[in-house]
């Protein structure tokens, strides 16, 4: 452990567990639909955190990481500080597949590369989640494959989603590869669950308002059947 982490100030106390959004907005939203007599884990630097009690009256912390690997690089550094053991990442993603429909659920089977913080952190092409979390997310969604990291929401380079394509991914988002390459780094067990947000780079199809927060809910709670005890 390396001391007081700096951006993360704990207010509660860290579940083992937890679920991982970009958005402060929808760790509120989970934390209250999820969780009983939550508490407020974080709110420094807007990064907001509840712990409360899952279904199962254990501890489950849902936390905020940001936007981008960067951010949520650290936000993962500073948990397992804390003593994190276990997480899904759960966020949105644009379409790279005609077979992905707004608000389908996908599980990351690998994670392409293609951002900069994962590569400094030693990644290569690509990087695996904890299979048997995996395997539990995979039961839960609509869809399951590799998908890509990006650095960049607003893309310049019109080819790039051709290339992700070539490579197989069903889905680009921010903040996967990150994640995954600190969660090798530490040794803990962390997996990805994107829903469907828009209809990929360059087409406008977006959720938005009550259909969003729909599938925000059905993202959290699909992804926490599967950090909950098997029954039996």
């Amino acid at each position: 452990m390396r001391g007081q982490p700096r951006h993360v100030h704990p207010t509660a106390p860290l579940a083992r567990r937890a679920l991982l959004p970009g958005d402060p907005g929808r760790a509120l939203l989970l934390a209250q639909a999820l969780t009983s007599e939550p508490r407020m884990f974080n709110h420094n630097r807007g990064l907001w955190g509840y712990t409360g009690a899952g279904p199962d009256g254990e501890p489950l912390t849902i936390m905020s990481h940001g936007l981008g690997g960067p951010c949520a690089a650290i936000v993962l550094e500073e948990l397992c500080d804390l003593g994190l053991e276990v997480a899904v990442r759960i966020g949105s993603c644009g379409s790279l597949s005609p077979g992905l429909r707004l608000g389908d659920l996908v599980a990351a089977t690998s994670v392409i590369c293609a951002d900069g913080t994962s590569r400094a952190l030693g990644a290569g092409e690509a990087l695996e989640p904890d299979a048997a979390l995996t395997a539990e997310l995979v039961a839960r969604a609509d869809h399951s494959g590799p998908v890509v990291t990006t650095d960049l929401f607003y893309d310049p380079d019109p080819d790039r989603p051709s290339d992700w394509r070539a490579a197989g991914a069903l889905a680009v988002e921010m903040e996967a590869a990150a994640l995954l390459a600190v969660a090798a780094r530490r040794g803990v067990r962390v997996a990805c669950l994107l829903m469907v947000s828009d209809d990929g780079p360059g087409r406008g199809e977006r959720l938005a308002g009550e259909p969003l927060e729909r599938a925000a809910l059905r993202l959290g709670r699909a992804a926490l059947e599967a950090l909950l005890p098997s029954p039996g």
